[in-house]
């Protein structure tokens, strides 16, 4: 039994469009929910690794533009990938904490003096004396 030259023709159109579109299927991209952040949002990482997102409207807070200066030097400009604060995530949620608190504008510039001048880790200091006061904690950096 021959096949219709007419209706091969039909067959093997529909097989190059499905073909076509399995190429177009497995090659796009997979998009990461997680990664993504929700609107009004900024993301970044700290050193340790962690990831924080915060309201965009931090941006314009004296704190974090210094933070993001200090990661420009210190890791330069990400092309494609995420930004990266010079410090570890203690010392971040540290600082978020005392933003949302309305603290003194002078303890965080003590703060950012503590990154720019030996970096900042408080994981280990936090680990040994307790998150205890706000002097002790500063003076740890």
């Amino acid at each position: 039994m021959m096949i219709n030259p007419k209706k091969l023709i039909k067959m093997a159109r529909k097989w190059q469009r499905v073909a076509a579109l399995r190429r177009k299927r497995i090659s796009l991209p997979k998009v990461d929910t997680s990664a993504v952040a929700d609107k009004g949002n900024f993301v970044f990482y700290t050193t340790d690794g962690r990831r924080f997102t915060f309201p965009i409207s931090y941006l314009s807070n004296h704190f974090f533009q210094e933070l993001l200066r200090m990661s420009e030097e210190e890791f330069g400009l990400p092309s494609d990938g995420p930004i990266t604060l010079p410090c570890d995530s203690i010392f971040m949620e540290y600082a978020m904490s005392l933003i949302r608190g309305c603290v003194d504008r002078h303890l965080l510039e003590t703060l950012l003096m503590s990154v720019s001048s030996s970096g900042c880790s408080l994981s280990h200091s936090l680990h040994h004396y307790g998150q205890t006061s706000q002097q002790i904690i500063v003076c740890s950096c």
